[in-house]
């Protein structure tokens, strides 16, 4: 019978040479479901231990995306730390590192003498914009691959523009990279350890694709009807109520009345609008409704007197739930 505590991925042995946050995140995943995580950093450390806030010295970003991995000093720039390293990637499984695109053959340790001293070695690869290409060799940070992606057209607000498009609040675009990575490398290993005779993978993951692939229909929008889609605040144009509203003890209120069936089964809406739903069904005569970003204008309902308690909330079926801080997120994860 199987351990029940053993990990999906024990056995697994992955090289990090990652700094910042993709490559930390992608390994952080594996680590988290059990591969043995190596993390090689620089004489000073990974640039995210001096990151925010800090206990005895310990920067607290750091612990998340530090954890379940060992972690080993190794100053690249010289060629016996390189050999150090090569001695650590021939026992490896996979290497993951998000140094800008061809940094690794520049300072001698590419694919080709990666494959040399580990042929069945899959190297997991973070960048800007991808290993090849005419923006290979530009810098590029997760606001680079928002803007390019698309993420930050439609994170605009509607009708507004002396304001910027704000950032969606975390590094979504070295997340997403790191999420793919993550997912091509165990692909990449499943394959490889499969088969005897097969040789290592290369795993090209950019910030600006991994962006891109979260705009659902955007693009097939333009390619095939020119439409261009613009931002909508906090809305979803095809369905209302789903939108969120400002509460009068100053707090906000997410509802998703995305469904007919969920519309109906809410406390409030269904007998505020029940003579209004045709037999057409509710989603008909919703997806009419101006998804007012303050709850005021037109048939959209007038807001809350406070926000509703998600006890209620569940009991009730209604898919709504206040805008949680940390406080907030931290009662709901204990209770």
């Amino acid at each position: 019978m199987m351990d029940a505590r053993k990990l999906p991925l024990e056995g697994l042995k992955i090289v990090e040479l990652g700094h910042y946050i993709a490559a930390p995140f992608a390994t952080r995943l594996l680590a988290d479901l059990g591969a043995e995580v190596v993390k090689v950093e620089p004489p000073d450390g990974d640039p995210v231990r001096g990151w925010g806030s800090s206990v005895d010295g310990h920067a607290v970003w750091f612990s998340v995306h530090g954890r379940n991995k060992l972690s080993v000093t190794l100053d690249l720039k010289k060629p016996a730390d390189r050999e150090k390293l090569l001695a650590l990637l021939v026992r490896a499984d996979a290497l993951v590192e998000n140094f800008r695109a061809g940094y690794l053959e520049r300072i001698g340790l590419g694919p080709d003498v990666l494959h040399a001293a580990n042929p069945r070695l899959v190297i997991g690869r973070i960048s800007g914009y991808g290993q090849e290409g005419p923006y290979r060799d530009k810098p590029a940070f997760g606001a680079i691959g928002e803007a390019m992606g698309g993420l930050r057209h439609l994170t605009a607000n509607p009708g507004q523009t002396e304001y910027p498009p704000p950032r969606c609040g975390v590094s979504i675009s070295d997340d997403l990279a790191g999420m793919y990575c993550a997912m091509a490398v165990v692909a990449a290993c499943w394959q490889v350890k499969g088969d005897p005779a097969a040789k290592g993978r290369v795993v090209d993951v950019d910030l600006v694709s991994s962006v891109f692939s979260l705009m659902e229909g955007m693009l097939p929008e333009y390619g095939l009807f020119g439409w261009v889609r613009q931002p909508q605040g906090a809305a979803i144009k095809t369905a209302a109520p789903t939108n969120t509203y400002p509460c009068a003890d100053g707090k906000w209120l997410c509802i998703a009345g995305n469904s007919d069936l969920i519309f109906k089964a809410s406390p409030r809406w269904p007998r505020t609008y029940a003579s209004r739903i045709t037999a057409g069904g509710a989603r008909t005569w919703r997806s009419s409704m101006p998804p007012s970003p303050t709850g005021r204008a037109g048939t959209t309902p007038r807001p809350p007197r406070r926000c509703w308690k998600p006890p209620r909330c569940r009991a009730r079926a209604c898919s709504t739930w206040p805008i949680a801080r940390p406080t907030r997120i931290s009662a709901s994860a204990a209770g």
